[in-house]
């Protein structure tokens, strides 16, 4: 019995912590509360106008009945008392509640769009600051589906659900209001349906919820696969593995499908439970009304007899709509939970405070660094690694595979905090400079370069946002890149493609290597910058590097013998950590490891 109650308990908890979660959407609503009460003020009066269509309307069409009327006493206030008079007051009516009910309109879209203005651009503030432990956690499709289609649900709760779901509520209570003033006989009718199917809709919304909220994980995980196999799409093809990638999304789609269609099932088994019931109740009603309008001493007058019809008839279709408006709304709450399960992780701008930003010059030191990847902490990939770098010197970093060349500038980046030790930059420690600063003295050029959507001159100035085109041409000069962009008809504005798809390797190299030198770094990161590219490109290149190289502090994770045969000193790593240091012909003199690296990849490349 244990066992049952703790789920229960679970289950319970989570669900309230789903809806505090939601809340928190309110906070984004308070800058426009002002405008948000206007459009809520009149959400309230076109809907207790629209009460007033089923009273006019039933009167009207009880009129010339000598059986005196309940609703008499409002009518006369309203100076009605014959047809012209009841038509002109329903025309009157709905021009009333078109005025109101696009005034609310207007209203709450304004509101909508700010809020989720200021929710995706926190969303998105929270993404970018994300550590990269967090990436590596999390799938690119997933996170960008949590920004596009859950702030869709929200958008469309918070626009129009959210308000028409408070207006039939509006209508239902109105409706039994003014039904049980008329004749509390038929409004006990319609009433004892009415807890049977609100304790249903309770139960219903939860397991709808559970429903979605499994559906928009599904869906963000089938967006997954889509972008790796569209981003990776050269290798889906090189390896011929299209059916491979295929079924995957299949199965994916498949179990979104089996999902809504559950969803959709049980939806449609209560809504359609719902509508036979308040048929059923309308039918009662109706055959309960007449009764009372016969005989020599009538119950009910005509006209509140149509009147009773006609509220009868609203209520039931805006209890009939009740349902699936909550079952959208509860959509919504899964899918602001997600949204602020984001913007709520921390993030590496939350530790920004009481962080220094110390003059660099590119002096490092390793002081016994250990380090292991968050999500394999049993491994340890760096193991007490000491060394001291001087400014303007450059460093070769050489070793087989896995040794921790790329986590050694993964760390001078400061991607993840070290577990153990301490990396200085000038004398101060990196855990207390903030790193933004950091980063700012940092340029790095990648073995795979990627170029985002735009121009040649914006991917150049992702560099320096604030460089001149001269500036702009100048660092293409330098990076031997000049050439071919002048040679193509828009020259700097060349669009590149998606991730650079219409350049070459070389020529992506080249354009990486002029954003980093229109950075001007003080500590300069070459991750096998030359490794992928043919001889010709190779050459371009290396010259580039070697002009990009002057005067910094400059770590060349070498591939190339060609890269660090200048290089002021070599470390050899192994086993994450030094095993040999010193310049190319002392090591090769030694007959270690670097000797070793260089017979057995012949005479231009080591690794």
């Amino acid at each position: 019995m244990l066992r049952p109650n703790k789920k229960r308990e679970k289950r319970e908890k989570l669900s309230k912590d789903s809806i505090q979660k939601a809340k928190k959407i309110f906070s984004y609503l308070k800058p426009y509360r002002g405008l948000f009460l206007i459009g809520w003020i009149f959400l309230v009066l076109s809907s207790s106008i629209g009460l007033i269509f089923p009273i006019l309307m039933g009167q009207l069409l009880g009129t010339g009945s000598d059986q005196p009327s309940s609703m008499q006493g409002a009518l006369d206030l309203l100076n009605v008392d014959n047809v012209t008079t009841y038509a002109f007051a329903l025309f009157v009516m709905f021009a009333a509640q078109a005025i109101f009910s696009f005034i609310r309109v207007v209203t709450f879209t304004n509101v909508t769009e700010n809020t989720l203005r200021d929710i995706r651009k926190d969303a998105f503030e929270r993404l970018i600051y994300m550590p990269m432990d967090f990436f590596n956690k999390n799938k690119v499709g997933e996170l960008t589906s949590r920004i596009s289609s859950d702030i869709e649900k929200v958008q469309e709760v918070l626009r129009t659900t959210t308000a028409e779901f408070f207006r039939q509520l509006i209508m239902i209570v109105g409706s039994v209001t003014f039904l049980v003033y008329i004749s509390p006989k038929l409004a006990l009718i319609m009433l004892a349906t009415v807890p049977v199917m609100a304790i249903i809709a309770v139960f219903f919304g939860r397991f709808i919820k559970k429903l979605s909220k499994k559906a928009q994980d599904e869906a963000a995980s089938s967006n997954g696969i889509l972008e790796e196999a569209l981003m990776g799409i050269s290798n889906v093809k090189s390896f011929t593995n299209e059916v491979f990638m295929l079924g995957k999304y299949v199965k994916s789609v498949n179990n979104i499908r089996a999902l809504n269609v559950k969803s959709g099932l049980w939806r449609g088994v209560f809504i359609s439970f719902l509508i036979f019931c308040m048929s059923g109740a309308i039918v009662i009603v109706v055959w309960q009304g007449l009764l009372m309008t016969q005989g020599p001493t009538p119950e009910l007058s005509r006209g509140d007899f149509f009147t009773c019809m006609l509220m009868t008839i609203m209520m039931g279709m805006s209890f009939g709509s009740i349902p699936d408006m909550y079952a959208t709304i509860q959509k919504a709450i899964g899918a602001t939970e997600n949204l602020m399960n984001i913007i709520d992780t921390d993030n590496e701008k939350d530790t920004l405070t009481g962080k220094s930003k110390p003059v660099i010059n590119g002096n490092v030191s390793f002081n016994a660094v250990t380090f292991s990847y968050p999500q394999r902490k049993d491994v340890e990939v760096l193991k007490g690694l000491e060394f001291n770098v001087t400014q303007n010197q450059t460093i070769a970093l050489v070793g087989p595979s896995g040794a921790g060349k790329s986590t050694i500038a993964s760390l001078l980046l400061n991607y993840y905090p070290i577990t153990g030790g301490n990396i200085h930059f000038d004398g101060v420690s990196i855990s207390d400079i903030e790193t933004e600063h950091l980063r700012s003295h940092m340029a790095i050029v990648p073995q795979e370069v990627i170029l985002f959507g735009g121009s040649i001159n914006e991917n150049i100035a992702f560099g320096d946002l604030e460089a001149t085109e001269e500036q702009i041409i100048e660092a293409a000069k330098k990076a031997n890149a000049w050439e071919f962009i002048s040679g193509f008809p828009e020259g700097l504005n060349t669009e590149v493609g998606d991730r650079g798809i219409q350049l070459s390797g070389g020529q992506k190299q080249r354009i990486a290597i002029a954003r980093a030198i229109l950075r001007d770094p003080k500590i300069l990161i070459l991750d096998e910058a030359t490794s992928a590219l043919d001889s010709e490109s190779e050459k371009l290149v290396q010259d580039a590097l070697n002009t990009l190289m002057e005067g910094r502090t400059s770590f060349v994770i070498a591939h190339r013998l060609s890269t660090i045969k200048q290089a002021d000193n070599i470390f050899v790593i192994d086993d994450g950590n030094i095993k040999e240091t010193g310049k190319h012909d002392d090591l090769i003199a030694s007959q270690g490891i670097y000797a070793n690296l260089v017979e057995l990849q012949g005479v231009n490349a080591v690794s």
